[in-house]
Formats: C-alpha cells, structure tokens, sequence
C-alpha cells in the first residue's frame, strides 16, 4: 500500500486505530458506518478481538462489538462480527492466555471476507493502540496489514495526545500501511488550548484530518457521521 494517503471514501473497508485506549475508536467506527449508509451503501462493522466481555447464556458479548453489530445495514451473527471475545478487560494476548484460545489471524480473515461480500463497505475496529499485542508474532499492526485495509487513526485530544499521534502515525506508514487519515476527537473537555494542539496535529501529521468531533457527554452516530461530512 506504499504509505500514500488515499481517498478514504473509495475505499471498500477502513481499519480504525487510535492512539491509546479510550480515544474513541467505537464511537468513530460507528459515526463512520453511518456516514457511508448515508451514502446509501450498505456498511457492517467489525470488531475482530475484543476484551471486557459479558458472560451471557448465548456466549461472551462485548458492548462495542454489540454496537457495531446493531449499526450494521445487514443482520450478520455476532461470532463474525467479533471473532474473539474474552471475558477480562485486559490486554488481548493475555486475555487469551488466560482462556487457552490463541488469536489466529486466519479465522479472522475468513470473518471479513465474509462481512466484505455482504457488504459495500467495512468498518473495522482494532483494539487498544496500533502496537498492541495479540499473540506470538501478531500484533494490531499485522492484522490490519494481512486485512490489506487503509487505516483511520483516531486522536483523542487530550494532554500527551500530540506525541501519542505522531508516534503511531510513524508506526503506521513503517508497517507498510496506508494512512487514509486522522480524526480528530475531543475525549478531553477541559483540555487546554485545542485548537493549537489540532493546528500542531494538521503541520505534522502526514495525512488529511478526515474530520473534528466535538466533546458530547452521549456521542450518537449521526452526530460523528456529520462532523465527518463537515470535513
């Protein structure tokens, strides 16, 4: 994919990274699904490992992926949605572990490509930040490479988020990926002198800004769906 920005709109899935735990990648994936039906075209999401999961009679449920199963334009059955759930909120690999279920990359493949044939876009959300782990020579990073997916990095703006950014930006192009761009999403209410920090953002960041989301107590959708439109 050569590390070139593309327009993220032709794109027939987008894998959404963020800069650490708590940016908003769900809140962004969904705003970005809804968008794209606004489009008419018919989205799904994905969420393709997920911890903090709730036992259920019908199995481990995590609230983000439930979320982006409900926002979908087509019904699909939640163990393609969310390949890997496991129950504690910790870090995936260890999660894992724990349960004697290694995440293998293979099924999650065969789970997209599913979603991709239904579907005229798909919205893929990764966990945690871009190098988290996810097994023995697996990481975020290899995921949404083996997906052949361009990346959408989510910022949260708060304080540490211009070297937190920056960072993951350098490690998405050096994985080998597309950067299609970033979002900027305000997690941070009281975050001193924003509009410096998204002015700093946009000089070093080497892709467009795809769209600001401002601070909302309850984010819904259509709200991040016109902040993105509006960019």
């Amino acid at each position: 994919m050569g590390g070139e920005a593309m327009d993220w709109r032709q794109a027939p899935g987008l894998f959404v990274t963020g800069t650490d735990t708590g940016c908003g990648k769900t809140e962004i994936s969904l705003g970005l699904m809804r968008y794209f039906q606004d489009q008419g075209l018919r989205v799904l999401g994905m969420k393709p490992v997920a911890s903090g999961s709730e036992p259920r009679a019908c199995g481990l449920r995590n609230q983000d992926a439930l979320r982006l199963q409900a926002q979908g334009s087509l019904a699909q059955p939640y163990q393609r949605i969310n390949p890997y759930a496991f129950e504690p909120p910790v870090a995936p690999h260890l999660a894992a572990n724990r349960a004697g279920r290694p995440i293998e990359l293979a099924r999650i493949q065969a789970s997209y490509h599913e979603l991709a044939a239904a579907a005229e876009r798909v919205i893929v959300e990764g966990v945690g930040g871009w190098r988290v782990p996810l097994g023995a020579g697996l990481d975020v990073a290899g995921l949404a490479r083996a997906l052949g997916l361009p990346v959408v990095l989510v910022v949260g703006l708060r304080l540490g988020s211009l070297n937190h950014a920056l960072l993951s930006a350098e490690a998405i192009l050096a994985a080998g990926c597309a950067l299609a761009g970033w979002v900027a999403n305000r997690v941070d209410p009281e975050m001193l002198l924003p509009e410096e920090n998204l002015a700093t953002l946009a000089a070093h960041l080497p892709a467009p800004c795809l769209g600001q989301v401002p601070w909302m107590p309850r984010p819904q959708p259509e709200a991040v769906a016109a902040a993105l439109a509006a960019a």
